[in-house]
């Protein structure tokens, strides 16, 4: 029987390092496309958010302002 070829083994080597390396890289790019996602939807919420907060103040400045009103007339 003879010897394994070392030229034969190391491109079984690097085969294998190259699929190991292929399967992080569409693990990644998933990873990355989920995180894409979350980013928009967390992003999608704060503007809602900013909104809903700058309609809170708005409100509580109009009540301010009635209640100077009322205040001034009475």
């Amino acid at each position: 029987m003879s010897e394994p070829n070392p030229m034969l083994a190391d491109l079984h080597d690097i085969s294998g390092r190259l699929d190991r390396v292929i399967e992080l890289c569409q693990r990644l790019a998933e990873e990355n496309r989920s995180l894409r996602v979350s980013q928009e939807q967390l992003s999608t919420e704060r503007s809602n958010l900013l909104a809903k907060n700058e309609q809170a103040r708005s409100r509580v400045e109009a009540m301010i302002a009635r209640l100077r009103t009322l205040e001034n007339g009475a």
